[in-house]
């Protein structure tokens, strides 16, 4: 009887995980505004093509997503993994198709829904998760056959092939820490893990070799601007030994004009000091300094930084950790392997991708693209964090004793 009664006491959502993602999402429609909000064209256009505006409307599907979502067990949403995981490898392979998936900034990522740019990589990360924790619940006498490692490797790097296809760097390297997490969480056999590090560090150590020091007819097929960031960020101006004083000049000054980002970037997130210039005050965003298209997104943190200063960018953190720790605490609430699977799953996917962002707002990090999560203006991005917020607190309803 006592028991009855306390398991109905019990909460049904983590206040103290649903007040930090509250408080980011305030912050990420305060300095949104502030990053776009910046000149008078901006204060004249339509309500509707106002970043703010749209960041608020993205705010609330993705919060509407995030509840319809805990309506359902999750133990219901997993024998739907599989649909979702076809679904979203489909809508990958539209945006591949000329014509069908939409270019920007030299990259075909989107599909044009005419009133929304749809991004189906932030959604396959969910459907990784989803698919990758619904297959490693299974019995661990299994896990520890190379059949079952093999087949969650594979469930992991198709969508992976695909992303980084269009190409998406940042999203697709996001999955590769979340997959090898939940495999390590969920009992493959450490041997297993240790060679697929392994063998990913060779990968990528030849890869950096062959990008950055190898002949251009024995390089790697990229991008223009993947290997100039990677060029960047290592310090290695590309200047061949034969070149003339006017060749020489003019690869210093393009390696200049893609390191102005992050040299602006820097300055930002510096020039803040302790408490910042105030809110909507920030030189670097106001002159132009920091690229007006990226600030509200790629740099938001340093928009932050700079008009909040040190105590902004704490307190950006401090949310973050909050909801990081108590979304660890609820995969050891969760009452079965896979409630614990989803809560560790999103976590890592949560937190790769705010250490990739502010790594490479601050030089730690190549610039990715790698949205802030709940910070970052975009509609797909916002959407799919709040969504994987909701399937936390999915697990949290459906805990252990409830």
């Amino acid at each position: 009887m006592y028991d009855a009664l306390l398991n109905e006491r019990q909460s049904r959502l983590d206040k103290l995980q649903a007040g930090a993602v509250l408080g980011l999402m305030l912050v990420g429609a305060l300095f949104v505004y502030s990053a776009t909000m910046v000149n008078e064209a901006a204060q004249l256009a339509p309500l509707l093509q106002q970043s703010w505006f749209r960041q608020l409307l993205w705010y609330a599907v993705g919060a509407g997503g995030a509840l319809a979502l805990c309506l359902v067990d999750y133990q219901t949403l997993a024998r739907w993994s599989l649909v979702a995981y076809g679904i979203t490898l489909v809508l990958l392979l539209a945006v591949l198709i000329p014509g069908v998936g939409s270019v920007r900034y030299g990259a075909r990522r989107w599909l044009d829904l005419g009133f929304f740019q749809f991004q189906p990589s932030e959604f396959a990360k969910l459907a990784v998760v989803l698919a990758l924790a619904h297959f490693l619940s299974r019995p661990r006498e299994e896990l520890k056959t190379a059949a079952v490692y093999w087949k969650a490797i594979g469930l992991m790097l198709l969508p992976f092939a695909l992303i980084l296809k269009e190409p998406d760097l940042g999203s697709a390297i996001v999955l590769l820490p979340t997959g090898l997490v939940m495999m390590y969480v969920a009992g493959v056999p450490r041997r297993f893990l240790l060679r697929l590090v392994g063998g990913v560090g060779i990968v990528m150590t030849l890869f950096l070799v062959d990008v950055l020091f190898a002949p251009p007819h024995w390089q790697i097929k990229l991008e223009d601007y993947q290997r100039r960031r990677l060029q960047v960020y290592f310090g290695i101006r590309s200047i061949p030994p034969d070149a003339t004083p006017a060749e020489r000049q003019r690869l210093l000054n393009e390696y200049r004009d893609y390191f102005h980002n992050i040299r602006q970037a820097l300055i930002s997130v510096g020039s803040g000091g302790l408490t910042g210039k105030g809110w909507r005050q920030g030189t670097q965003n106001a002159l132009g300094y920091l690229p007006r298209a990226v600030a509200h997104n790629d740099f938001i943190f340093s928009v932050i930084a700079e008009e909040k200063g040190f105590v902004g960018s704490v307190t950006v953190l401090t949310l973050y950790a909050v909801v990081l720790f108590t979304g660890i605490r609820i995969a050891g609430q969760a009452r079965d392997r896979l409630g614990r699977l989803l809560a560790v799953g999103v976590v890592t996917l949560l937190f790769s991708q705010v250490f990739i962002n502010i790594g490479m707002n601050i030089r730690l990090m190549p610039v990715t693209g790698v949205p802030l999560p709940l910070l970052s203006y975009g509609g797909s991005s916002v959407v799919g964090s709040l969504i994987a917020m909701g399937l936390m607190q999915n697990v949290y309803r459906y805990r252990k004793g409830y």
